[in-house]
């Protein structure tokens, strides 16, 4: 099979497709033929020689993917040749094949082609692991969203609207704050123009957001713990910020807040398999009605990566960018 390899470190030029041997699925894997992948900020990282996948795990870059199942491991039960998935990775989306643990793979869900597929699992499963799981959005509630225009921020906007919560986003610029309307967003903050954490307190009366999902890390810390409500819930999921920031906990204490860092992708299996599930359960019967849908900027032949980080690297897209095997 054909691969995205990356020989050495480096900038988008560093993504080079090749021939490289076909994995095997093992023990509770299956082995998908992949459709597309889609590119997440991680996969930049790696590129660059800043995110190794974790032991045991597929070399090559991606998160996400959909495709057919092709062959079952032993210990699988569930999934049959020929079903048509979509599955969360530690690394391997950007290939024509890849080992998927059977916990991680999602039927393409009703309403939804297969290629387009491709952008659901990694938006989905962090947010609804983040915002509701973690931090247990309720309905009524104002969510604030750095990044509305991002995959992870589209997705958030539309699923909090589902569950009856109040949305801010930040995002920079008038046209990227529209399509964040369109999805149904309630507040629009142009970082570049605009204090979120005045506009914040402005929209709600004073009050704050109930809950922060935070892709920014050090450099938004001190200012989203200010904007945060009494009982309120930090998110972190990102530090395209910084990894170090000063945390004021006399205030993290007036305000009996909390603070949350995850990731997906080194986390056991079984943690992944349980937020899996719970997608399933909660946020595929969304897609399924129609109620909350893939976003997708643009695509591009897997072999042209390079192109595809490039326009990550830029951030002139919304949504998704995704990559469709030749």
């Amino acid at each position: 099979m054909h691969a995205i390899t990356i020989p050495e470190p480096g900038g988008p030029e560093a993504l080079v497709w090749a021939e490289v041997p076909d994995p095997v699925p093992g023990e509770g894997e299956v082995l998908v033929e992949v459709a597309a992948g889609a590119v997440n900020r991680a996969d930049l990282l790696q590129r660059q020689g800043f995110y190794d996948p974790p032991p045991g795990s597929s070399p090559y870059p991606g998160l996400e993917c959909s495709g057919r199942v092709v062959e079952i491991g032993p210990g699988v039960s569930g999934w049959s040749v020929g079903d048509e998935v979509c599955a969360l990775l530690s690394g391997g989306g950007y290939a024509e094949k890849v080992a998927v643990p059977a916990g991680q793979l999602l039927p393409v869900p009703d309403g939804v082609d297969l290629v387009t597929s491709a952008a659901l699992p990694e938006v989905t499963a962090t947010v609804w692991s983040n915002v509701f799981m973690v931090a247990h959005l309720r309905p009524g509630e104002t969510l604030l969203v750095h990044g509305g225009s991002s995959g992870i921020g589209t997705m958030a906007i539309q699923l909090a609207k589902a569950v009856g919560a109040r949305v801010a986003v930040t995002a920079g610029g008038p046209e990227k704050l529209a399509r964040c309307a369109e999805l149904g967003a309630d507040i629009l903050i142009d970082y570049r123009e605009q204090d979120f954490v005045e506009e914040v307190h402005k929209a709600t009366d004073g009050a704050g957001a109930d809950v922060i999902l935070d892709i920014v890390g050090a450099k938004y810390l001190e200012r989203n713990v200010k904007a945060l409500a009494v009982n309120g819930r930090l998110a972190v999921i990102g530090l395209q910020g910084g990894v170090k920031g000063e945390l004021n906990l006399g205030a993290l204490l007036d305000k009996r807040a909390a603070v949350t860092a995850t990731s997906l992708r080194k986390r056991p299996l079984e943690e992944k398999a349980a937020i899996i599930a719970a997608v399933r359960e909660h946020v595929w019967p969304l897609i399924g009605a129609g109620t909350v849908r893939p976003v997708v900027d643009r695509s591009y032949p897997m072999p042209e990566a390079a192109e595809a980080h490039r326009t990550l690297e830029s951030s002139t897209h919304v949504g998704k960018v995704l990559l469709v095997t030749p």
